[in-house]
């Protein structure tokens, strides 16, 4: 009994730091996957800002992201002026407090609530 409770807060730590880090990597995923929709539907010829934000909020709304808990940065800012063959980049960054599961406390090794979790897709304008 007394191997057990001493035992028990560790294994607890270790399995809410499991669910606390794969849950990020969830959400890094989620992120990393809608930057990437977001890209390709900005590389068309008729792409706007708008059909880049509908394409990344339909995607992180599959994931069971709000449309709130992050943001949206192209470049160029104008996804329709960039020239054929430049390079556009779509960032989807969101703060883990927005996004987190939060199981496990940060003085005990869980993710602080002010990281940044960030993805990023470019390809060439068509």
């Amino acid at each position: 009994m007394i191997e057990f409770v001493l035992a028990l807060p560790l294994l607890l730590m270790l399995t809410f730091g499991l669910v606390d880090y794969g849950y990020f990597f969830f959400a890094k995923n989620s992120l990393v996957s809608a930057a990437q929709i977001g890209v390709r539907a900005a590389v068309p010829e008729s792409a706007t800002n708008s059909s880049v934000t509908s394409a990344i909020s339909a995607s992180l709304t599959a994931s069971g992201f709000g449309n709130s808990s992050y943001t949206i940065t192209t470049n160029p800012t104008d996804v329709s002026t960039a020239s054929k063959g430049a390079a556009v980049t779509v960032t989807v960054t969101a703060t883990w407090s927005n996004v987190g599961v939060h199981t496990l406390p940060t003085f005990l090794g869980g993710i602080d609530s002010s990281k940044q979790v960030i993805g990023t897709a470019v390809m060439i304008k068509e």
